[in-house]
């Protein structure tokens, strides 16, 4: 056992667990590690999970809605399709592995950080975002819509295809981003700084949310471009 391990009520590894097995430990205040664990499709709604370690476990489908999860850690995971609606992620970390079509609708994400994950066609609709950190997170597909990333530094997020409506983008720098074909009606992007984006497909005659906004020469070129002119 890691030294680490020792922060823990209890470690378990390559189990299968179900809602019943879980409650025990969730109900009695315990902090688990759990480790290559399976819980794939499980109710897991309502659950105290604070401060609960969960790496390389098999999620996909797994209910967490309503649950407690504040700082607790998802690392490797596989949790596509799982539903965190309404849960309580607060400085909670989701690092590395596959969420895809996750839901997260009305969850609190205050502080929150995901950190080298695939989260394609995720639903993010209505939740509290105060203080969340992306980087390095594919989001092509997903629905993102009315969140404030004011002020915040994003590092190669991918937001292709997603739907970002009256999103704002206010004072933003992205670095290797994506911005390709996505939803960005009514978004603001004053003093944006998108010289690290891929802003393609987006149409001069969509231009007026990204007033104040920073672009590169090259940018620019692509967009005077569909006029038929360029850039010398």
């Amino acid at each position: 056992m890691d030294a680490e391990d020792d922060d823990f009520d209890a470690v378990l590894e390559n189990e299968e667990l179900g809602r019943r097995q879980i409650e025990h430990h969730a109900d009695a205040g315990r902090r688990l590690k759990l480790m290559n664990c399976a819980m794939e499709g499980e109710d897991l709604t309502s659950l105290q999970f604070r401060r609960w370690h969960f790496e390389q476990c098999r999620l996909v489908r797994a209910e967490f809605d309503g649950a407690a999860l504040e700082e607790a850690r998802f690392v490797g995971c596989k949790g596509g399709f799982a539903s965190f609606s309404g849960a309580d992620l607060t400085e909670a970390i989701i690092d590395g592995g596959d969420f895809n079509n996750a839901s997260f609708r009305r969850s609190s994400l205050v502080d929150a950080k995901l950190l080298r994950c695939k989260m394609t066609g995720a639903d993010f609709s209505d939740v509290k975002s105060l203080g969340l950190k992306l980087e390095v997170v594919m989001l092509s597909l997903a629905k993102f819509p009315k969140l404030s990333f004011r002020k915040s530094l994003l590092k190669q997020v991918d937001f292709t295809d997603a739907d970002l409506h009256a999103c704002d983008f206010r004072e933003t720098v992205f670095a290797g981003c994506s911005l390709r074909n996505a939803n960005l009606v009514d978004c603001r992007f004053e003093d944006a700084d998108l010289r690290g984006a891929d802003i393609g497909g987006i149409k001069l005659i969509d231009l007026k949310p990204f007033k104040g906004a920073v672009i590169s020469r090259a940018q620019a070129g692509e967009l005077v471009g569909q006029l038929g002119l360029k850039v010398a």
